[in-house]
């Protein structure tokens, strides 16, 4: 049976708890830098991602030019090379504007599941990715927008635990592709993240954390397809 837009709804639903959770923080932070509520909200609109969203807010509080701000936001947001990349091959069936569409939308959530879905071995569409993907961003919109309403009552969301939602839904998410993969390459999965993990922190001592992600990832990457090439 072919997925449907419903089902892609249905599947973001465990993930909305951590997009609820840092929308909210992220639209707290946005209102304690001097953000209007309408800015807080353009940024969710516009920017449309956690990390940056945060940086944004606190150079923008310490007047940093906007050049910096363009290049700070780019190094963060370049592992988006990394998940299109991977989820590329996947889409090539489907016409240049829902391509343009899924990978404007896509986050480092919805592309877990997709991932996850896939390693299911099960086909996913279009009609599903939108779904994915118009929920996930609804939802951090309407995070975002609560956070700022409420940025003045509310100004350290770490009181409520918030800034661990995003952590607790990754854990979530890796849980379940690990359950989910039947295979032997299991054992291989464990190796690489291991190996991205050793990488991260030992890069981390000599480089920005973006780079050191961006780098120990690719390496990661290379070192899974190598294990997959000498089966």
């Amino acid at each position: 049976m072919s997925l449907t837009f419903r089902n892609g709804v249905i599947d973001c639903i465990p993930t909305l708890l951590g997009y609820i959770g840092i929308g909210i923080a992220a639209g707290v932070i946005g209102k304690a830098s001097n953000l209007s509520i309408l800015e807080v909200t353009l940024l969710a609109i516009i920017v449309y991602a956690g990390a940056a969203q945060f940086i944004i807010a606190g150079l923008m509080l310490i007047s940093t030019p906007i050049s910096a701000i363009i290049f700070t936001v780019f190094l963060i947001n370049s592992r988006h090379f990394l998940m299109s990349m991977a989820t590329a091959p996947y889409f090539k069936k489907f016409s240049l504007w829902n391509n343009i569409g899924i990978g404007s939308l896509l986050t480092d959530e919805t592309f877990a599941v997709a991932m996850t879905t896939i390693s299911k071995k099960v086909v996913i569409n279009s009609k599903w990715m939108h779904g994915l993907n118009l929920t996930a961003y609804i939802v951090w919109i309407l995070s975002c927008l609560l956070g700022g309403m409420i940025g003045n009552f509310l100004p350290d969301p770490r009181l409520l635990g918030l800034d661990y939602a995003l952590v607790a839904m990754f854990i979530g998410l890796l849980y379940l592709q690990l359950i989910s993969d039947k295979s032997k390459s299991k054992k291989n999965m464990l190796l690489v993240m291991l190996t991205v993990s050793v990488l991260l922190v030992f890069l981390m001592k000599f480089i920005s954390a973006e780079l050191a992600l961006l780098i120990a990832t690719l390496l990661g990457c290379c070192l899974g397809v190598l294990i997959e090439k000498c089966k």
